[in-house]
């Protein structure tokens, strides 16, 4: 009986753990649903300052390379700045379909947009309308 109690402490703990860790991940979810919007958030920051100071740096070297000074300086940094929007852009659209899969740039027709049975062979392909068909039939 002395070799089974220790076994039967060890399972009895086990278990409790696994009924801990268990109903802890459902609280940890909502936590880490709201850092994640807040990372989101960051990183669509983060992303448009890199965009402006690369542009900026870029714009700046040139104008002392060539003697331009505050010309290309203010050309490269409206591209960064344009570079960071065009990316932070692309993160909302990855972010909008992982929180609804399917939903975005999607229209009627699937991932393409195209309705289907619209007439063209693309749609007859996606659908499989032309299946069992040959050349001379």
């Amino acid at each position: 009986m002395s070799d089974q109690d220790p076994k039967r402490k060890l399972d009895d703990l086990d278990a409790k753990l696994t009924a801990y860790k268990a109903g802890r991940k459902v609280d940890k979810a909502h936590q880490e649903e709201h850092y994640s919007q807040a990372n989101i958030a960051w990183r669509m920051v983060t992303e448009m300052v890199a965009g402006l100071g690369i542009g900026f740096g870029i714009g700046f070297g040139l104008d002392v390379l060539l003697g331009t000074k505050p010309f290309l300086m203010v050309v490269f940094a409206l591209l960064g700045v344009a570079a960071g929007i065009k990316v932070m852009l692309r993160t909302a659209k990855e972010v909008q379909a992982s929180m609804s899969p399917g939903a975005a740039g999607t229209g009627p027709g699937g991932v393409t947009g195209k309705s289907p049975g619209a007439g063209d062979e693309d749609s007859a392909r996606e659908t499989g309308a032309d299946e069992g068909k040959r050349d001379g039939d």
